[in-house]
């Protein structure tokens, strides 16, 4: 039984079907066969409480007609209504037991038996067994009608409560699709018309008012609004973006209303990947699942030959209504559905949790060794650092200051294009300093850019516009050389009157991000083509360990698998294309900043954002789902192995023989605790600013 799923917004499934199937596939999966229809399991709680009210207004009648407790209360049962408890035991054993029954049926055919034939096995025994008695053909003592009816009714009760829980672990494709609008509003030239998102094509015209949902993946054609992204980067602060920006899906405009261009729809949205990627990730195996998968079909042939050697037992001693009661109470509190479960529920709802903070596992295995990762390589550019240059500072002669400077620097480079010049420019207007008109702007390749700034020549370039005009540097620029700077040179009338040092500027977060993995135990190493200054200098800022410089694209894979011929298990942080070998060659390969295309193709783990401390945030939820499948499964297979022999009377020459209902009640508990237990993930903050990672 697999997830099945009908995308029918822009970009998001809006109806969606699933069943267990979605949290993984198991050998018990099947057991709830029909569990896999429309509505999911909130329609199956709303089922699984009908019936069980139903049952039990049914299940009154026979339990008080029964001779047991017409002795017991002292009064006797009109013989007019002998017929009665049968009649109406039949009706819950057919009615009932239907869910019970067809799931028995389901596992037969798939040929993958688990809990729901082992149900279906005990109640079909009861009632075969109360039938036979009653009419004669059996020892009346083998009349187990108000048994089986109160065995029906606790089991669905231990559906429903099962099914309440299970509602609740699956509900990550659902709060997916809330984040959409029910209604696009389409400007129509000076009319606005309300659509469904999944009528939106390339190029319609949106409103977005303010505190309402972007419809669609599309760019900014007017107004500009703080947004909530977290759903796609996990970060918890507001963005502004602007006209010309592209926006996402699902994401909010907090305060000011937007007119957006709609660039993609339905499946080729941001929206739907992420959707893609949680459901892939939910449906997928880990080794651990495997392992789970074959416990569970296992236990079924367990069970059914402890059934099998308890019925042939007790007939031995003499005691064949204890060889029966003893084989229904086997039967029933066998739980191959708990150990199924086991690991699913944590991938569910780890995937989600993951999700919600800009993590999207692609594939478990990744997210399951994540764990054991011994080193963390980043590449450096786009990665640990923004990718941009930035100025770094500024070296004057006595009689200027350094805004003086800069802001000369950056008047002649204000017409350029080139990065470093954006870099002179931005820095100028952080500053707030003003910036005198120019006029006259030339660019010289190699040798940099000349313009007149209030009547005189300002020229700004690297160390060959010193070389052209045979001037030394004054303010020591191998030093600065050898720190991994670029330097620029700002010339004024053919005299320096300063120096600007620029370098890609270090993010904030990253500084934190290697102490937080070095206080996990961690070895965090930088991987990049730059120049061993460079490197070095970045290095020393954040107090990594170990720098591997001058590396060749085509070289990167290499080194990762020197570090893992070393005895490392190592995980790669990077973002571009030429980051993909080394993604691939990893033990867990993370794309960070959403990354290209191919970078996410080869990467296990894409962190959405373009936050470090994402990495964190992987590892936790790696070693904390971790502990919770270890917890149920510790739980599930030990449950089965105390339950099922004091279920078949290991106890009896002390005076302790188990009723069937209480089998049935423990095996319902059984599955609820494994599904609570993995609840508690939900507690679970991979916020970097939660996890104490701060910057």
């Amino acid at each position: 039984m697999h997830s099945e799923m009908r995308d029918t917004g822009p970009g998001m499934g809006l109806t969606h079907e699933h069943g267990h199937a979605a949290m993984g596939e198991h050998p018990s999966a099947s057991g709830h066969g029909d569990h896999s229809g429309p509505g999911g399991h909130g329609g199956h709680v709303a089922r699984f409480r009908r019936l069980f009210w139903l049952m039990l207004a049914l299940a009154v009648p026979v339990v008080a007609l029964s001779p047991m407790f017409a002795m017991l209360l002292g009064y006797d049962v009109p013989s007019g209504l002998v017929w009665a408890a049968p009649v109406l035991g039949t009706v819950i054993y057919a009615w009932g037991g239907s869910p019970f029954l067809s799931g028995a049926v389901s596992e037969l055919r798939a040929r993958r038996p688990g809990m729901m034939l082992l149900i279906g096995l005990a109640i079909t025994v009861a009632f075969l067994a109360s039938w036979g008695a009653t009419l004669g053909v059996l020892d009346h003592s083998l009349e187990f009608w108000w048994e089986l009816a109160l065995l029906i009714v606790i089991m669905l009760l231990g559906h429903w409560l099962e099914m309440r829980s299970l509602a609740q672990t699956t509900n990550a494709l659902d709060s997916l699709a809330a984040l959409l609008p029910d209604t696009a509003e389409v400007v129509r030239g000076d009319a606005v018309e309300k659509v469904p998102p999944a009528d939106l094509v390339v190029g319609d015209v949106v409103l977005v008012r303010p505190g309402g949902s972007i419809p669609a993946d599309g760019r900014i054609t007017d107004g500009e609004a703080e947004l909530d992204e977290s759903m796609v980067t996990g970060e918890s602060r507001t963005v502004r973006r602007g006209l010309g920006d592209s926006v996402t899906a699902g994401t909010v405009s907090t305060d000011s209303g937007l007119r957006v261009e709609v660039t993609a729809t339905g499946d080729d949205t941001t929206l739907a990947g992420i959707r893609k990627l949680v459901a892939q990730a939910q449906a997928s195996s880990s080794r651990a699942q495997r392992l789970a998968d074959r416990a569970a079909a296992w236990l079924f042939w367990f069970a059914l030959g402890a059934a099998a050697l308890t019925g042939l037992a007790w007939t031995l001693i003499g005691q064949p209504e204890q060889a029966v009661i003893r084989v229904i109470t086997v039967l029933v509190i066998a739980c191959p559905h708990a150990l199924g479960l086991a690991i699913p529920l944590v991938v569910s709802i780890s995937t989600e949790r993951a999700a919600r903070a800009g993590v999207l596992v692609k594939d478990r295995l990744a997210l399951e060794a994540m764990r054991t990762v011994t080193t963390v390589v980043f590449d450096k550019t786009g990665t640990l650092t923004k990718g941009v240059p930035a100025l770094a500072g500024i070296d004057t002669v006595a009689d200027l200051s350094e805004a003086e400077v800069l802001a000369l620097a950056a008047a002649a480079e204000a017409d350029s294009e080139h990065p470093l010049a954006r870099a002179i420019v931005t820095a100028a207007s952080e500053r707030q300093l003003a910036v005198p008109a120019t006029a006259g702007f030339t660019s010289q390749p190699a040798l940099g850019v000349t313009a007149q700034v209030n009547g005189a020549e300002v020229r700004v370039g690297g160390p060959r516009l010193l070389a052209e005009h045979g001037l030394p540097d004054p303010f020591g620029g191998s030093e600065a050389g050898a720190a991994g700077f670029t330097r620029l040179f700002v010339l004024r009338e053919g005299t320096v009157v300063g120096a600007l040092s620029l370098a890609d500027e270090v993010r904030p977060e990253s500084a934190a991000t290697v102490a937080a993995l070095h206080r996990a135990g961690v070895k965090v190493a930088m991987i990049t083509g730059d120049a061993r200054a460079v490197a070095d200098r970045v290095a020393s800022q954040l107090g990594i360990d170990t720098v591997l410089a001058e590396v060749r694209p085509e070289d990167k894979a290499a080194k990762v698998a020197e570090l893992q011929a070393a005895g490392g298990r190592v995980a790669m942080v990077g973002d571009g294309v030429n980051d993909a070998p080394a993604l691939a060659q990893a033990d867990v390969g993370l794309a960070i900043g959403a990354g290209t295309d191919v970078a996410i193709a080869s990467a296990g783990v894409i962190l959405a954002g373009d936050d470090p401390r994402a990495v964190l945030s992987v590892i936790e939820l790696s070693r904390a789902s971790y502990r919770k499948m270890l917890q149920n499964l510790w739980w599930a297979a030990g449950y089965n192995l105390v339950a099922v022999p004091l279920a078949a009377g290991v106890l009896a020459p002390v005076g302790f023989t188990m009723p069937m209902e209480v089998g049935a009640l423990l095996m319902s508990l059984s599955t609820v605790v494994v599904a609570l237990n993995a609840q508690w993930l939900r507690r679970l903050d991979l916020r970097p600013d939660r996890l104490g990672f701060t910057a």
